[in-house]
């Protein structure tokens, strides 16, 4: 088998296949991929820039392996663009698979949107407490915004100051569970990426779904496979190690939001607590960004780190 950097160097023009219709994406349960033209256009950007890297990060690679990672904010087409980059390999001759990291999470879905929301209570509560300004009173009108999923809400700040308290309170206890090794299998995720780098030629995966029976493991032959492709809003991460080529796909604040309310998202998925769990991410995100190799905006254009900082302070 020939090695990336042999496979990269014969490349003299590069032009982009046809896609077809059941393109192989990521390995998460139910996942599906919707490829539109402006996915398309950018993983073509994407991929020209990517390919002497690939060389490079495999001549430094004990076996010849390269981990990518493609990263980004909700809606930013993260497993489209995984699944068109990981084809454009396999159609040169370097064989890839597409691991998504949302099966790595400590807890199902469900259960883990329970575990946030709780976290975010609590320290909000434990803050007032810490802070001398929790009250019985002052409780019942917390109690009330929570049972209409409304107590995330900045809004009430303006009607009571000391809610300010409760909100800062809770989202620091957010930030300091979102994309931490309490909510996710980080360990899980590196073990793999070893195996990987060290040629195993099979790799046990977890699958997860979103119902309690939706946990299970498979053995993936990854024998013939030179590139794993990590799909994944945390695939950044200072959490774990072993990636060699982050790609982050930027949006910029108001750019999430204008694409979320042109999907028009229901009340539920677009709640305050939900705005407050993407916005940390955000910021997560942008900490992380100095170490991406490529980044590409939401608008298709190739950024430097010192654009994309500016492109992020503009675009609030």
């Amino acid at each position: 088998m020939k090695s990336v950097a042999e496979i990269v160097n014969q490349i003299t023009d590069w032009q982009p296949p046809v896609i077809p219709e059941d393109i192989v994406h990521g390995d998460m349960p139910g996942d599906k991929v919707d490829i539109t033209r402006e996915h398309v256009q950018k993983a073509n950007i994407i991929f020209r820039e990517l390919l002497p890297k690939l060389a490079e990060a495999s001549e430094k690679s004990d076996m010849g392996k390269v981990v990518i990672t493609v990263c980004g904010g909700s809606g930013v087409g993260k497993s489209e663009i995984a699944s068109l980059l990981a084809f454009y390999l396999k159609e040169v001759g370097i064989g890839s698979y597409t691991l998504s990291g949302d099966n790595y999470p400590h807890r199902i879905p469900v259960y883990n949107d329970a575990e946030r929301l709780h976290i975010f209570r609590e320290s909000a509560l434990q803050g007032m407490v810490r802070e001398g300004v929790f009250t019985a009173d002052r409780f019942t009108v917390i109690h009330g915004l929570q049972e209409k999923n409304d107590d995330a809400n900045r809004t009430h700040i303006g009607e009571y100051g000391w809610y300010e308290v409760y909100l800062r309170n809770g989202k620091e206890g957010l930030k300091r569970y979102l994309g931490s090794n309490d909510e996710i299998g980080f360990d899980e995720v590196e073990k793999i990426v070893r195996e990987f780098k060290a040629g195993s030629d099979e790799i046990w995966l977890k699958r997860m779904g979103r119902k309690d029976t939706e946990l299970w493991y498979e053995k993936v032959d990854f024998s013939g496979v030179q590139v794993l492709v990590i799909e994944w809003t945390h695939g950044n991460s200072d959490n774990y190690r072993g990636v060699d080529i982050p790609v982050l796909l930027n949006s910029t604040p108001r750019e999430t939001l204008a694409h979320r309310r042109a999907r028009k998202r229901d009340g539920a998925t677009n709640s305050p607590f939900t705005m407050m769990v993407l916005e940390i991410e955000q910021e997560m995100l942008e900490q992380q960004a100095s170490k991406a190799k490529i980044i590409i905006s939401k608008r298709g254009e190739l950024l430097s780190y010192g654009a994309y900082c500016r492109q992020m302070e503009e675009g609030r």
